[in-house]
């Protein structure tokens, strides 16, 4: 087999191992090889027959290993089903990336329960593992335990994983108290137009970290000397740009002021965090943080990321234009609100239990049971705010909502590029949406949706939007290259499928 094969089969056994929960040891054991003879096949490193395929494939229970195939994978629906039963919400993807780079915080060992097993969480466990982080699944592959060494080898990280995912701007805050020199990949995610990391800057800056970029690389410079002596405001009022101000104030000796901060949830689920590391964070939940900094953090933590209003939105949504009833379980509310006052408004029928606590304590949840509704579109434009308005992310539900409601609704999503443009792929399945500009989308309803086959859109909430689409459209549709719903949803058609979907994973042969 050539190199190159052998480096594709290599990543194909590494994915389907983390996806299984299993450590290289575990399935060295299975294979009754070694546990180097593992990381030389997933390096791509060792020659490796078809017969060893095959019992790699038998041993994770992985298909597509077993077939030595490494195209991508495509989803096939069958429209015009009714939605029934309950659906529980995963924990959030954007906290756990962030309480992932958090991790680099601290010097003692971090458990994160019930982690979201997403490919955006698998790139940056790669980023982690080639740097000398040591990272397992455990308790059956839902909690994740993560264990630095004490010493990073930031020469052998992985710059492929790293373009891979944006989060690993995130790496910078917890870095430049580490070492005072050393390099980053560009940040990847989605394909949502220029995104300048300008905020990033403005506010490490204040903690000596300057940024040269060159040839697809942040080269990053510590000047220990500096520090803030007055209170670092914000550019932007962006999540990241807030996680990476409160990274980078947890290990400054003294006290930190954030102003024109994100109170969004992954930044409260990072402020937590950050509190069971022993850093005082006043202010959670507004835009003003004070971030009380300990030099040195070396404990063993145990944390609870909370659920994904995200999902729980996209779930709402996949029983709002499937017309079905439907109960959605452990519903971050606070971060919901204003999206439910929206459709209810709209004449979304949905009835919501008490109020009760995550595991992280503090979140507060609720379980919607959503029935079928007669909707008519809003006044108002829909468009996003920083929180506690309609979240940035959940904007491109509301094109699918829109298109089933009766009259025009008009979408702004004035914080992306391009985001707008992809939602008009909803046409290709039936829906009437007019681009007005590149933020601006009228949306005509009610839709009778038809089944097509089309590529993903290359941006996780859109891609999902034409999946749901897909799923209230009669006869089968097919949606091809579907990795960036992977990035951001565990398992989205297996538990679609679990109350009542019918969607089938395949690939090409």
């Amino acid at each position: 087999m050539s190199d190159d094969y052998l480096v594709r089969i290599g990543k194909l056994i590494r994915d389907a191992r983390q996806h299984q929960g299993w450590t290289q040891t575990q399935l060295a054991e299975a294979l009754g090889t070694s546990q180097s003879a593992v990381n030389r096949i997933e390096r791509g490193n060792q020659n490796i027959s078809l017969e060893m395929i095959a019992r790699i494939g038998e041993a994770l229970d992985s298909e597509i290993v077993s077939l030595g195939y490494a195209g991508p994978m495509h989803l096939r629906v069958v429209g015009g089903r009714r939605l029934s039963g309950a659906i529980d919400v995963k924990t959030s993807k954007n906290a756990c990336v962030a309480l992932l780079c958090a991790s680099l915080l601290n010097k003692g060992r971090t458990v994160l329960r019930r982690v979201a097993r997403i490919e955006e969480v698998f790139r940056l466990l790669e980023v982690l593992n080639s740097i000398g982080v040591r990272t397992r699944w455990v308790n059956e592959g839902v909690d994740l335990e993560i264990v630095p060494p004490a010493q990073l080898d930031l020469a052998a990280i992985d710059a492929d994983a790293a373009r891979r995912t944006r989060s690993i701007i995130m790496f910078l805050g917890p870095l430049l108290h580490r070492t005072e020199q050393f390099t980053l990949p560009y940040a990847g995610g989605c394909d949502l137009g220029t995104r300048t990391i300008e905020p990033h800057m403005i506010a490490l800056r204040r903690f000596g970290l300057e940024i040269a970029a060159t040839e697809g690389l942040y080269h990053a410079q510590v000047d220990r000397t500096v520090a803030p002596d007055r209170p670092i405001v914000l550019t932007e009022r962006g999540d990241t740009v807030t996680e990476n101000a409160l990274l980078a104030a947890a290990r400054h000796d003294g006290t930190t002021v954030i102003r024109n901060a994100s109170s969004n949830y992954m930044v409260q689920d990072l402020c937590f965090f950050l509190e069971a590391l022993g850093v005082r964070v006043d202010g959670v939940g507004t835009t003003t943080l004070t971030v009380h900094g300990v030099p040195q953090i070396d404990v063993d933590v145990d944390y609870s990321p909370s659920e994904d209003p995200v999902e729980a939105m996209s779930l709402l949504a996949a029983a709002v234009v499937t017309e079905s009833e439907l109960t959605i379980r452990r519903v971050p509310i606070e971060f919901l609100e204003i999206e439910l006052a929206v459709l209810e408004e709209m004449g979304v029928d949905c009835d919501r239990t008490p109020e009760y606590a995550a595991d992280n304590a503090r979140t507060r949840l609720v379980d919607l049971t959503v029935r079928p509704s007669k909707l008519e579109a809003p006044i108002d434009k829909i468009h996003p705010m920083p929180f506690p308005g309609l979240n940035i992310d959940n904007v491109p539900f509301f094109a699918a909502i829109a298109a089933a409601a009766h009259g025009q609704t008009l979408i702004h999503d004035w914080v992306y590029d391009n985001r707008a443009i992809y939602l008009t792929d909803l046409n290709r399945l039936g829906g009437r949406l007019q681009l007005l500009d590149p933020h601006r989308v009228l949306v005509e309803g009610p839709t009778r949706w038809r089944a097509a086959e089309m590529m993903c859109p290359p941006a996780l909430r859109p891609a999902v939007v034409v999946l749901l689409a897909m799923m209230a459209a009669e006869g089968t549709s097919v949606l091809r290259n579907v990795y960036v719903i992977n990035r951001g949803y565990e398992e989205l058609a297996e538990r679609l499928n679990s109350v009542g979907a019918q969607i089938e994973i395949f690939r090409d042969i």
